[in-house]
């Protein structure tokens, strides 16, 4: 079954997206618009409970791919270019979990999700007020990667610290996060239409700002 476009930007009138590269600061603005406004939070992977639990090889492998890996090491010692091909496959395949997720929660009361819906898609289902890109530079988004106290990641470097040589895998895994953050990516972003935040590396505390910019392009004020 295929469902229209215009029908799923109907049911998705109530949600607002949240989209772009590693350490832009997605996360926090997302809890942030939730908490001032009163939207429902629907942080990174929020799809993930249904997902993991129904993703199957044959229709989404990307995202099954975690489901069969017995080694995380396998994982991170991957070939950059499969990392970063699985990372935006597996986006891909998400996009139909995360749809499905927001339709049922949307219907009466405002939603903010943290999203890798491709922005092709995003194009088709949504309205530029509704979504909004946030972009660091390339620099940023891989050296600060594991500055992060999120569980998620701790865990990604403490698999990297645990392979026979640390070193040679961590910088096998940064050539990763150097693609999947790379330029190409990043003008596809920066360059879709919609409106875009850049983080800027001057140590400056622009967490408050930047809730304005957006909740102003989200005509939430």
């Amino acid at each position: 079954m295929k469902i229209e476009n215009n029908i799923l930007k109907h049911y998705l009138k109530n949600v607002y997206f949240i989209t772009g590269t590693s350490y832009a600061g997605k996360s926090t603005t997302v809890k942030m618009l939730a908490d001032r406004y009163g939207m429902i939070f629907c942080g990174e992977n929020y799809h993930s409970r249904v997902s993991d639990a129904v993703a199957d090889p044959d229709h989404q492998p990307d995202i099954s791919y975690l489901n069969t890996l017995t080694d995380w090491r396998d994982f991170v010692l991957r070939p950059p270019e499969e990392y970063e091909r699985w990372i935006y496959g597996t986006g891909r395949e998400a996009a139909e979990f995360e749809v499905a997720e927001l339709i049922s929660i949307s219907q009466d009361k405002k939603v903010i999700a943290d999203t890798n819906i491709p922005v092709d898609i995003l194009k088709e289902i949504s309205d530029y007020d509704h979504v909004a890109v946030m972009l660091c530079p390339q620099s940023m988004s891989v050296d600060r990667f594991f500055d992060r106290s999120d569980p998620e990641k701790q865990f990604i470097l403490s698999v990297i610290l645990s392979c026979d040589d640390p070193d040679a895998t961590m910088e096998n895994y940064r050539r990763g996060l150097e693609l999947i953050n790379g330029k190409k990516h990043y003008d596809e972003l920066a360059n879709s239409g919609f409106f875009a935040v850049v983080r800027e590396d001057n140590g400056r505390d622009t967490r408050e700002e930047v809730c304005d910019k957006i909740a102003k392009h989200f005509k939430l004020i």
